[in-house]
């Protein structure tokens, strides 16, 4: 990976994965002389087994679901099928979202995407609980938010092989947004964040927990298998341990790196202007009023 830290708010869609990332997903077993088998494999699946009708079946598409679960096709059928089985019992969270009505979680800087990648090219999403007040933001507010950046970040080659990690920010926590976590909402957060996007998470850090985070954390536990354990990492007040995973080179000064906050602004201007992330967003339900759209431009 390159050492500087390279800031933009710009997807990187370009289908060529660059030359760093071409080796690791070689060892995740994306061989260039069998991807074409693999999707034509999941393609076949799908048609044959009838579980799932996505909505759309090109190679690009198939392909980001595949290297979600490295190439192991079985696999990959079955999270497209929770993949759709998750926008089919949710369907408040995209069919009819106007994506630049979600600006008041920019605004109130509750769940941020830093335009810089960690030291292992991973994006980083920081959600700052303490930032949130219910009254004033709706808990599904957040989740169409998360929603739209996961839908985004799978539509990058590079985030597909690398992934991401997500840092849960709780300074500020308490027991009145512990209220809203019920168990129906943590199974949510469970499903979108580990096991129905096709991009990975890859670990989750919690900073600044209190004793509230113990409390709302016993909701989590019944959903949190092993293999989830093993991504999650607490580390209290303590930075040298969140620095033990992500090099404060590629953190904001906040969480003790060397990296200012940028404003989130950036992000819907770019998402104004590029035709082609709306055009992938627009069959998945959500909607672009030009009146929006206009601000930014």
């Amino acid at each position: 990976m390159p050492s500087t830290v390279k800031i933009s708010h710009t997807l990187d869609l370009e289908p060529e994965l660059p030359n760093e990332i071409v080796d690791i997903a070689r060892e995740q077993g994306e061989d260039p002389d069998k991807v074409c088998s693999y999707i034509n494999e999941l393609r076949e699946m799908i048609y044959e087994k009838g579980h799932c009708t996505p909505h759309r079946s090109d190679d690009a598409f198939l392909l980001r679901f595949l290297r979600g679960r490295f190439f192991n096709v079985e696999n990959a059928y079955k999270l497209m099928c929770r993949y759709y089985e998750f926008r089919d019992n949710n369907p408040e969270l995209h069919v009819g979202v106007h994506p630049f009505h979600l600006k008041r979680i920019g605004e109130d800087d509750i769940v941020s995407v830093t335009p810089y990648r960690d030291q292992l090219g991973r994006r980083i999403m920081i959600y700052k609980i303490g930032n949130w007040r219910p009254s004033k933001v709706p808990i599904n507010d957040i989740f169409k938010a998360s929603l739209l950046l996961f839908e985004m970040g799978a539509m990058e080659p590079q985030t597909q092989v690398l992934g991401g990690i997500g840092i849960f920010d709780l300074e500020g926590l308490s027991l009145n947004h512990g209220w809203y976590v019920t168990p129906s909402v943590a199974k949510k957060i469970i499903s979108l964040m580990v096991t129905c996007m096709p991009v990975r998470t890859n670990a989750i850090h919690v900073v600044n927990n209190n004793w509230a985070f113990d409390v709302v954390f016993q909701i989590f536990k019944p959903f949190i298998n092993e293999r989830m354990r093993e991504r999650l990492f607490v580390h209290g007040n303590d930075l040298s341990s969140l620095h033990q995973h992500v090099d404060p080179t590629h953190l904001p000064k906040r969480y003790g790196g060397e990296l200012p906050e940028f404003p989130y602004t950036d992000w819907w201007q770019y998402l104004a202007k590029q035709d082609k992330v709306k055009d992938e967003l627009t069959p998945l339900g959500y909607l672009f009023d030009q009146e929006d759209i206009d601000k930014y431009l």
